[in-house]
């Protein structure tokens, strides 16, 4: 076996992550969730120590990290302390809203609502994402007809689709991949900047 490295080590992260995944959806029980997370905290904490042993991050930075990125990006939560808030939002709107407008001034160097969205996440998965970003921008597309009613009618037909293209030789995902280009070049062309709101 080789060294082990930030690259070397991806494909078990998203291994374990996608088991934990699969152990919720399928009701897999609280001792295997936490058997599954231990799995993928063990892949964190890899990650960490690789990044020390270089003398760039350690663990506790990783945590420290993460809870003041939550302190300031739910200021709707907490306080700049890190202590709750006596009241919250109303609504979920409220919260999002928030959420965008922080994240914004972090990043202020985005000029689109697209970017950040991980184009390695699996075409579906980014196509949701990217829906989502749209939809917040208010540059989302209408949809071509009418929605399954629950996710299993959504799931046979996604289903359907893929055994369809399979039969014409066709990959699901790349088509997907590419129609998600298509979407952010046409989306981009039609508004090259967020709105004020859009993270």
């Amino acid at each position: 076996m080789g060294a082990l490295s930030h690259e070397s080590l991806v494909e078990y992260l998203l291994e374990e992550a996608h088991e934990v995944a699969e152990t919720i959806e399928a009701g897999g029980g609280d001792a295997e969730l936490q058997a599954e997370l231990g799995d993928v905290l063990l892949q964190v904490l890899l990650h960490a120590r690789i990044a020390e042993e270089r003398g760039s991050f350690d663990f506790d930075g990783v945590a420290a990290g993460l809870r003041a990125k939550m302190i300031r990006r739910n200021p709707h939560v907490f306080r700049a302390d890190g202590t709750l808030q006596d009241s919250f939002p109303a609504t979920v709107e409220e919260i999002v809203q928030t959420w965008d407008t922080v994240k914004k001034a972090e990043k202020p160097g985005r000029t689109h609502a697209f970017e950040g969205v991980p184009a390695a996440l699996p075409a579906l998965a980014r196509a949701q994402k990217l829906l989502d970003r749209a939809d917040r921008a208010g540059l989302a597309p209408e949809p071509a007809s009418a929605a399954p009613a629950t996710e299993q009618e959504l799931g046979d037909l996604l289903f359907g689709i893929v055994a369809q293209a399979r039969a014409a030789g066709l990959d699901a995902e790349r088509a997907l991949r590419a129609a998600n280009r298509r979407f952010v070049d046409a989306a981009s062309g039609a508004a090259p900047g967020p709105r004020p709101d859009a993270g």
